[in-house]
Protein backbone atom coordinates (compact mmCIF):
# COMPACT_ATOMS: atom_id res chain seq x y z
CA UNK A 1 0.00 0.00 0.00
CA UNK A 2 1.05 3.50 -0.80
CA UNK A 3 0.93 5.71 2.33
CA UNK A 4 1.48 8.66 0.30
CA UNK A 5 -0.65 10.68 -1.51
CA UNK A 6 0.68 13.17 -4.35
CA UNK A 7 -0.35 17.38 -3.88
CA UNK A 8 1.68 18.95 -6.84
CA UNK A 9 4.67 18.88 -8.41
CA UNK A 10 7.43 21.59 -8.77
CA UNK A 11 10.18 22.09 -11.32
CA UNK A 12 9.83 17.86 -11.37
CA UNK A 13 9.41 17.14 -7.87
CA UNK A 14 6.90 15.64 -6.75
CA UNK A 15 5.38 16.79 -3.21
CA UNK A 16 3.90 14.29 -1.20
CA UNK A 17 1.92 14.52 2.37
CA UNK A 18 2.01 11.35 3.77
CA UNK A 19 -1.41 9.23 5.00
CA UNK A 20 -0.28 9.72 9.07
CA UNK A 21 -0.13 13.77 8.71
CA UNK A 22 -4.03 13.61 9.33
CA UNK A 23 -3.09 12.60 12.69
CA UNK A 24 -1.17 16.03 13.38
CA UNK A 25 -4.05 18.14 11.68
CA UNK A 26 -6.64 15.77 14.20
CA UNK A 27 -4.00 17.07 17.17
CA UNK A 28 -3.97 20.74 16.30
CA UNK A 29 -8.20 20.77 15.79
CA UNK A 30 -8.23 19.33 19.43
CA UNK A 31 -5.74 20.83 20.87
CA UNK A 32 -6.97 24.82 19.80
CA UNK A 33 -10.75 23.35 20.00
CA UNK A 34 -11.02 21.04 23.18
CA UNK A 35 -8.70 22.59 25.31
CA UNK A 36 -9.47 26.07 24.97
CA UNK A 37 -12.86 25.61 24.84
CA UNK A 38 -13.08 27.31 21.30
CA UNK A 39 -14.51 24.83 20.00
CA UNK A 40 -15.27 24.94 16.01
CA UNK A 41 -13.35 28.52 15.82
CA UNK A 42 -10.26 27.33 17.81
CA UNK A 43 -9.94 23.67 15.58
CA UNK A 44 -10.03 25.85 12.81
CA UNK A 45 -7.54 28.01 14.26
CA UNK A 46 -5.36 24.85 14.98
CA UNK A 47 -5.59 23.75 11.33
CA UNK A 48 -5.20 26.71 9.87
CA UNK A 49 -1.75 27.35 12.13
CA UNK A 50 -0.81 23.69 11.40
CA UNK A 51 -0.89 23.96 7.76
CA UNK A 52 0.96 27.48 7.56
CA UNK A 53 3.55 26.03 9.80
CA UNK A 54 4.34 22.67 7.27
CA UNK A 55 4.14 25.23 4.47
CA UNK A 56 7.69 26.91 5.93
CA UNK A 57 8.41 22.87 6.06
CA UNK A 58 7.59 22.61 2.61
CA UNK A 59 9.66 26.13 1.60
CA UNK A 60 12.60 24.91 3.59
CA UNK A 61 12.64 21.14 1.86
CA UNK A 62 12.31 23.04 -1.68
CA UNK A 63 15.03 25.36 -0.69
CA UNK A 64 17.69 22.20 -0.45
CA UNK A 65 15.71 20.84 -3.25
CA UNK A 66 16.42 23.52 -5.42
CA UNK A 67 19.84 24.08 -4.55
CA UNK A 68 21.02 20.03 -5.36
CA UNK A 69 18.96 20.67 -8.75
CA UNK A 70 21.29 23.45 -9.38
CA UNK A 71 24.37 20.35 -9.24
CA UNK A 72 22.35 18.35 -11.66
CA UNK A 73 21.48 16.20 -8.61
CA UNK A 74 17.73 14.66 -9.47
CA UNK A 75 15.21 15.29 -6.18
CA UNK A 76 12.58 12.41 -6.20
CA UNK A 77 10.03 14.11 -4.31
CA UNK A 78 9.15 15.69 -0.81
CA UNK A 79 7.07 13.91 1.74
CA UNK A 80 5.66 15.50 4.55
CA UNK A 81 4.77 14.01 7.46
CA UNK A 82 3.95 14.33 11.39
CA UNK A 83 7.60 15.17 11.93
CA UNK A 84 8.40 17.30 9.09
CA UNK A 85 9.35 17.19 5.78
CA UNK A 86 11.77 14.92 3.83
CA UNK A 87 13.42 15.86 0.46
CA UNK A 88 14.63 12.22 -1.56
CA UNK A 89 17.48 13.27 -3.45
CA UNK A 90 19.06 9.98 -5.68
CA UNK A 91 23.14 11.18 -4.11
CA UNK A 92 24.28 13.82 -1.00
CA UNK A 93 27.58 15.04 -3.15
CA UNK A 94 30.80 14.30 -1.42
CA UNK A 95 31.96 17.66 -2.61
CA UNK A 96 32.23 19.48 0.12
CA UNK A 97 31.45 22.84 -0.72
CA UNK A 98 27.99 21.46 -2.77
CA UNK A 99 27.11 19.66 0.34
CA UNK A 100 27.56 22.66 2.78
CA UNK A 101 25.16 24.35 0.18
CA UNK A 102 22.60 22.46 0.36
CA UNK A 103 23.07 21.58 3.58
CA UNK A 104 22.55 25.37 4.51
CA UNK A 105 19.74 26.34 1.86
CA UNK A 106 17.05 24.88 4.06
CA UNK A 107 17.76 26.81 7.23
CA UNK A 108 18.54 30.32 5.00
CA UNK A 109 14.57 29.84 3.49
CA UNK A 110 13.62 29.81 6.85
CA UNK A 111 15.29 32.93 8.11
CA UNK A 112 14.30 34.45 5.15
CA UNK A 113 10.63 33.53 5.95
CA UNK A 114 10.74 34.80 9.10
CA UNK A 115 12.37 38.33 7.82
CA UNK A 116 9.42 38.88 5.06
CA UNK A 117 6.99 38.09 8.14
CA UNK A 118 8.63 40.89 10.25
CA UNK A 119 8.37 43.28 7.45
CA UNK A 120 4.25 42.31 6.89
CA UNK A 121 3.85 43.10 10.58
CA UNK A 122 5.77 46.25 10.22
CA UNK A 123 3.37 46.89 7.17
CA UNK A 124 0.20 46.34 8.81
CA UNK A 125 1.49 47.85 12.17
CA UNK A 126 1.49 44.19 13.79
CA UNK A 127 3.92 42.72 15.82
CA UNK A 128 5.91 39.72 14.80
CA UNK A 129 8.23 39.58 17.87
CA UNK A 130 6.96 39.14 20.88
CA UNK A 131 8.35 38.72 23.98
CA UNK A 132 8.09 35.41 25.11
CA UNK A 133 5.26 35.76 27.48
CA UNK A 134 3.37 36.99 25.37
CA UNK A 135 4.18 34.70 23.01
CA UNK A 136 3.53 31.46 25.40
CA UNK A 137 0.32 33.69 26.38
CA UNK A 138 -0.96 33.57 22.68
CA UNK A 139 -0.24 30.26 21.68
CA UNK A 140 -2.42 29.01 24.96
CA UNK A 141 -5.33 31.02 23.31
CA UNK A 142 -7.09 31.09 20.07
CA UNK A 143 -5.33 34.02 18.88
CA UNK A 144 -5.27 35.40 15.17
CA UNK A 145 -3.07 38.51 16.07
CA UNK A 146 -0.70 36.10 17.62
CA UNK A 147 -0.70 33.65 14.24
CA UNK A 148 1.73 35.93 12.71
CA UNK A 149 4.24 36.34 15.84
CA UNK A 150 3.74 32.29 15.69
CA UNK A 151 5.03 31.53 12.43
CA UNK A 152 7.75 34.06 12.98
CA UNK A 153 8.94 32.09 15.89
CA UNK A 154 8.37 28.81 14.14
CA UNK A 155 10.61 29.67 11.02
CA UNK A 156 13.48 31.25 13.67
CA UNK A 157 13.65 28.07 15.45
CA UNK A 158 13.36 25.64 12.47
CA UNK A 159 16.42 27.70 11.27
CA UNK A 160 18.31 27.25 14.17
CA UNK A 161 17.01 23.59 15.35
CA UNK A 162 18.08 22.25 12.24
CA UNK A 163 21.53 24.19 12.19
CA UNK A 164 22.33 21.65 15.22
CA UNK A 165 25.33 19.79 14.29
CA UNK A 166 23.47 16.45 14.98
CA UNK A 167 24.10 14.34 11.67
CA UNK A 168 22.04 14.08 9.91
CA UNK A 169 19.97 16.93 10.15
CA UNK A 170 21.53 20.31 7.89
CA UNK A 171 23.64 21.41 10.99
CA UNK A 172 25.03 17.94 10.91
CA UNK A 173 25.66 17.94 7.17
CA UNK A 174 27.97 21.29 7.07
CA UNK A 175 30.01 19.89 10.11
CA UNK A 176 30.56 16.94 7.15
CA UNK A 177 31.14 19.15 4.73
CA UNK A 178 33.53 21.32 6.52
CA UNK A 179 35.03 18.27 8.48
CA UNK A 180 35.48 16.95 4.64
CA UNK A 181 37.89 19.80 3.17
CA UNK A 182 40.37 18.44 5.91
CA UNK A 183 39.76 14.77 6.09
CA UNK A 184 38.65 12.24 3.66
CA UNK A 185 34.80 11.67 3.09
CA UNK A 186 34.10 8.73 5.07
CA UNK A 187 36.18 9.38 8.18
CA UNK A 188 34.10 12.78 8.28
CA UNK A 189 31.32 10.84 7.90
CA UNK A 190 32.14 8.62 10.57
CA UNK A 191 33.09 11.88 12.74
CA UNK A 192 29.83 13.56 12.07
CA UNK A 193 27.41 11.05 13.07
CA UNK A 194 29.48 10.14 16.37
CA UNK A 195 28.62 13.90 17.21
CA UNK A 196 24.85 13.50 16.16
CA UNK A 197 24.39 10.27 18.06
CA UNK A 198 25.96 12.13 21.17
CA UNK A 199 23.48 14.79 21.18
CA UNK A 200 20.33 12.46 20.01
CA UNK A 201 21.61 10.86 23.71
CA UNK A 202 21.72 14.07 25.07
CA UNK A 203 18.26 15.11 23.89
CA UNK A 204 16.54 11.96 24.49
CA UNK A 205 18.14 12.32 28.30
CA UNK A 206 17.08 16.07 28.65
CA UNK A 207 13.29 14.37 26.67
CA UNK A 208 13.27 12.45 29.33
CA UNK A 209 13.75 14.18 32.33
CA UNK A 210 11.63 16.93 31.09
CA UNK A 211 8.91 14.66 30.14
CA UNK A 212 8.90 16.42 26.67
CA UNK A 213 8.37 12.55 24.13
CA UNK A 214 8.56 14.37 21.28
CA UNK A 215 12.51 15.18 22.00
CA UNK A 216 12.37 11.71 22.90
CA UNK A 217 10.91 10.76 19.82
CA UNK A 218 13.49 13.15 17.28
CA UNK A 219 16.24 12.03 19.60
CA UNK A 220 15.70 8.28 18.67
CA UNK A 221 15.42 9.55 14.69
CA UNK A 222 18.45 11.34 15.08
CA UNK A 223 20.59 8.28 16.69
CA UNK A 224 19.05 5.93 13.86
CA UNK A 225 19.69 8.62 11.30
CA UNK A 226 23.18 9.05 11.86
CA UNK A 227 24.18 5.03 12.09
CA UNK A 228 22.57 4.40 8.83
CA UNK A 229 24.16 7.47 7.20
CA UNK A 230 27.08 6.53 8.34
CA UNK A 231 27.24 2.59 7.49
CA UNK A 232 25.58 3.66 3.93
CA UNK A 233 29.08 5.87 3.36
CA UNK A 234 31.50 3.40 4.80
CA UNK A 235 29.87 0.95 2.31
CA UNK A 236 29.89 2.77 -0.42
CA UNK A 237 33.36 4.11 0.31
CA UNK A 238 34.76 0.43 0.88
CA UNK A 239 32.96 -0.76 -2.71
CA UNK A 240 35.00 1.73 -3.99
CA UNK A 241 35.19 1.16 -7.68
CA UNK A 242 33.88 -2.43 -7.36
CA UNK A 243 31.38 -3.41 -11.12
CA UNK A 244 28.43 -5.18 -11.00
CA UNK A 245 30.02 -7.62 -13.23
CA UNK A 246 33.21 -8.25 -10.64
CA UNK A 247 30.58 -9.84 -7.76
CA UNK A 248 26.97 -11.09 -10.10
CA UNK A 249 26.37 -14.55 -9.83
CA UNK A 250 27.36 -15.53 -13.26
CA UNK A 251 25.03 -18.63 -14.07
CA UNK A 252 21.46 -18.03 -12.03
CA UNK A 253 18.99 -20.57 -12.11
CA UNK A 254 16.52 -19.38 -14.69
CA UNK A 255 12.62 -19.78 -15.46
CA UNK A 256 10.76 -19.52 -18.85
CA UNK A 257 7.85 -17.33 -18.79
CA UNK A 258 5.51 -20.50 -19.62
CA UNK A 259 7.12 -22.43 -16.89
CA UNK A 260 4.98 -23.17 -13.74
CA UNK A 261 5.73 -22.16 -10.55
CA UNK A 262 6.32 -25.81 -9.28
CA UNK A 263 9.58 -25.80 -10.85
CA UNK A 264 10.27 -22.14 -8.93
CA UNK A 265 9.45 -24.26 -5.97
CA UNK A 266 11.78 -27.09 -6.84
CA UNK A 267 14.90 -25.05 -7.84
CA UNK A 268 14.13 -22.63 -4.37
CA UNK A 269 14.21 -26.10 -2.89
CA UNK A 270 17.31 -27.42 -4.09
CA UNK A 271 19.44 -24.40 -4.51
CA UNK A 272 20.64 -21.49 -2.26
CA UNK A 273 18.76 -19.47 -4.62
CA UNK A 274 15.66 -17.39 -3.99
CA UNK A 275 15.02 -14.78 -6.92
CA UNK A 276 14.62 -15.99 -10.43
CA UNK A 277 14.90 -14.07 -13.72
CA UNK A 278 12.65 -14.65 -16.51
CA UNK A 279 13.56 -15.62 -19.85
CA UNK A 280 11.35 -14.73 -22.85
CA UNK A 281 10.70 -18.33 -24.57
CA UNK A 282 13.05 -19.45 -26.98
CA UNK A 283 15.68 -16.53 -26.39
CA UNK A 284 18.31 -15.20 -23.47
CA UNK A 285 15.93 -12.05 -23.26
CA UNK A 286 14.79 -10.85 -19.71
CA UNK A 287 10.73 -10.53 -19.39
CA UNK A 288 10.80 -10.14 -16.06
CA UNK A 289 11.54 -11.54 -12.30
CA UNK A 290 10.22 -13.93 -10.11
CA UNK A 291 11.23 -12.99 -6.56
CA UNK A 292 10.18 -14.96 -3.57
CA UNK A 293 7.77 -12.78 -2.38
CA UNK A 294 6.02 -13.10 -5.83
CA UNK A 295 6.17 -17.25 -5.83
CA UNK A 296 4.36 -17.16 -2.12
CA UNK A 297 1.76 -14.91 -3.46
CA UNK A 298 1.19 -16.70 -6.81
CA UNK A 299 1.12 -20.21 -5.02
CA UNK A 300 -1.63 -18.88 -2.51
CA UNK A 301 -3.63 -17.20 -4.84
CA UNK A 302 -3.04 -18.99 -7.96
CA UNK A 303 -1.80 -22.54 -7.31
CA UNK A 304 1.82 -24.00 -8.31
CA UNK A 305 0.18 -24.70 -11.99
CA UNK A 306 -0.03 -21.43 -12.92
CA UNK A 307 2.62 -19.94 -15.35
CA UNK A 308 5.30 -17.66 -14.02
CA UNK A 309 3.95 -14.81 -16.51
CA UNK A 310 1.06 -14.42 -14.28
CA UNK A 311 3.01 -13.82 -11.12
CA UNK A 312 6.16 -12.17 -12.67
CA UNK A 313 7.08 -8.49 -12.06
CA UNK A 314 7.94 -6.98 -14.97
CA UNK A 315 8.84 -3.43 -13.66
CA UNK A 316 12.29 -3.31 -11.86
CA UNK A 317 15.58 -2.00 -12.28
CA UNK A 318 18.66 -3.61 -14.37
CA UNK A 319 22.12 -3.44 -14.12
CA UNK A 320 24.90 -3.16 -16.08
CA UNK A 321 28.32 -5.00 -15.72
CA UNK A 322 30.07 -2.33 -15.56
CA UNK A 323 28.28 0.08 -13.48
CA UNK A 324 29.25 0.43 -10.20
CA UNK A 325 27.86 -2.00 -7.50
CA UNK A 326 27.28 0.79 -5.21
CA UNK A 327 25.20 2.52 -7.56
CA UNK A 328 23.32 -0.85 -8.48
CA UNK A 329 22.93 -1.46 -4.70
CA UNK A 330 20.65 2.45 -4.45
CA UNK A 331 18.70 1.00 -7.25
CA UNK A 332 17.70 -2.50 -5.26
CA UNK A 333 16.94 -0.06 -2.25
CA UNK A 334 14.99 2.02 -3.71
CA UNK A 335 12.64 -0.33 -5.39
CA UNK A 336 13.07 -2.68 -2.56
CA UNK A 337 14.28 -5.35 -4.50
CA UNK A 338 16.46 -8.22 -3.30
CA UNK A 339 17.80 -8.98 -6.39
CA UNK A 340 18.19 -7.46 -10.02
CA UNK A 341 19.35 -8.86 -13.62
CA UNK A 342 22.44 -8.12 -15.20
CA UNK A 343 21.75 -7.47 -18.74
CA UNK A 344 23.78 -6.45 -21.81
CA UNK A 345 22.66 -3.29 -24.21
CA UNK A 346 20.86 -6.15 -26.01
CA UNK A 347 18.53 -7.03 -22.74
CA UNK A 348 19.97 -10.47 -22.61
CA UNK A 349 20.77 -12.13 -19.74
CA UNK A 350 24.52 -12.13 -18.03
CA UNK A 351 24.21 -12.50 -14.75
CA UNK A 352 22.10 -11.79 -11.20
CA UNK A 353 23.30 -9.43 -8.32
CA UNK A 354 21.56 -10.20 -5.27
CA UNK A 355 21.56 -9.07 -1.58
CA UNK A 356 23.83 -11.49 -0.81
CA UNK A 357 26.42 -11.22 -3.69
CA UNK A 358 26.92 -7.31 -2.34
CA UNK A 359 27.28 -8.75 1.37
CA UNK A 360 29.47 -11.13 0.23
CA UNK A 361 31.62 -8.58 -1.53
CA UNK A 362 31.79 -5.98 0.81
CA UNK A 363 33.29 -8.87 3.87
CA UNK A 364 36.05 -9.44 1.67
CA UNK A 365 37.01 -6.11 0.27
CA UNK A 366 36.97 -4.50 3.78
CA UNK A 367 39.50 -7.47 4.86
CA UNK A 368 41.33 -7.50 1.70
CA UNK A 369 40.79 -5.40 -1.91
CA UNK A 370 43.08 -7.71 -3.37
CA UNK A 371 41.45 -10.84 -2.12
CA UNK A 372 38.17 -9.81 -3.19
CA UNK A 373 38.78 -9.47 -6.94
CA UNK A 374 40.74 -11.84 -7.55
CA UNK A 375 38.00 -14.16 -6.15
CA UNK A 376 35.94 -12.99 -8.85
Amino acid sequence: MNWSLKLMKIKGIDIKVHLTFVLILIWAAYRWGANTGEGMQGAIFGIVATLLLFLSVTLHELGHSFQALKYGIKVRDITLMPMGGLAQMEEIPEDPNKEFRIALAGPLVNFGIAVVLIGIGALLNARALLPFDELAASLGAVSWSGLLAYLTYANLLLGFFNLIPAFPMDGGRVLRALLAKRINHAKATKIAAQVGQGFALLMGLWGLLSGSWTLVIIAVFIWMGAGQENQGTQVKHTLGGTTVGQVMTRSPQVLRVNDPLSKAVELTLSTSQADFPVLEWGSNRVAGLLAETDLLRGLQALGASTATREVMRTQMAFAAPDELLHTAQQKMLSGRARAMPVINSEGELLGLLTADDINEAYRLIAISPILAVNAR
